[in-house]
């Protein structure tokens, strides 16, 4: 087995040293610290500030900690935040619609499933934490462009591709497709992602309102829609009460 990446383990240590510090550090007092040579660590503190982890102060010349780390780092705790206070919902979701339940927030202009709970029944199933939904083409990215959780821009700039022969790829269509979820505060999603398949979703919100992911059911057209294609309100309805719980949870007033 190979053993660590010595230049990995000595970028980790600036970091730490920087996340440490009450002040910004020059590039003498991070090699000091940490038993390095100037030009080593010169070397991985220009790198750090290529991409962003690592700021220099330009009247200074001293070290603190980049923007896009501490974005890391928040994002981090927010989605473990927003899983966490999810589980239990999620599961008691599960157990009274029979569906399978997931947890979407955005990631580079597509929905990242944070929690999946499967079906309660003997079907065999995928987990699925860590696949990427398309934004436009699933209920729980509809919701995060509705309410702006995702931007709508970068779902266009990469193009809205079609999945199946009902998935929305006019840029209208979808506008007043967003529009609709906002007013009745759930999405729905009818074979636009995959033949046969249908989902439906509602948002989450945090502290102040603000909708930081969504949570949603999946599954068999079928099981998901009543005769006439639509989602069946007894599943929309159990899906918005989890939904407002997991809302309180997370700091939301009630709405």
């Amino acid at each position: 087995m190979t053993g660590p990446v010595q230049s990995i383990e000595r970028a980790a240590a600036i970091l730490r040293l920087l996340a440490g510090g009450p002040r910004r550090l020059g590039l003498g007092e991070v090699a000091a610290s940490l038993g390095l040579a100037k030009g080593t660590a010169h070397g991985i503190l220009r790198t750090l500030q290529h991409v962003d982890f690592v700021e220099q102060d330009a009247a200074t010349g001293k070290y603190q900690l980049g923007a896009a780390l501490l974005h890391l780092g928040t994002s981090y705790l927010d989605v473990n935040e927003l899983r966490s206070r999810s589980i239990n919902w999620a599961d008691a979701l599960a157990a009274r619609s029979g569906e399978a339940v997931r947890l979407g927030t955005p990631l580079e202009g597509k929905v990242l499933v944070v929690h999946h709970v499967f079906r309660p029944d003997d079907t065999f199933q995928t987990l699925e934490v860590g696949s990427l939904l398309p934004l436009h083409a699933s209920s729980l990215g509809k919701v995060l462009l509705a309410f702006g959780t995702a931007p709508v821009e970068s779902a266009l700039e990469s193009g809205l591709e079609a999945y199946t022969r009902h998935t929305l790829v006019d840029r209208h269509q979808l506008g007043r497709a967003l529009a609709e979820v906002r007013e009745r505060g759930w999405a729905g999603e009818v074979q636009e992602m995959s033949m046969g398949e249908a989902g439906v979703a509602s948002p989450i919100r945090g502290h102040g309102g603000l909708v930081v992911g969504a949570i949603g059911l999946s599954g068999q057209i079928e099981r998901i829609c009543d005769s006439k294609g639509h989602p069946r309100s007894t599943l929309v309805n159990l899906l918005r009460e989890a939904a407002r719980a997991i809302s309180r949870d997370l700091g939301a007033a009630r709405w």
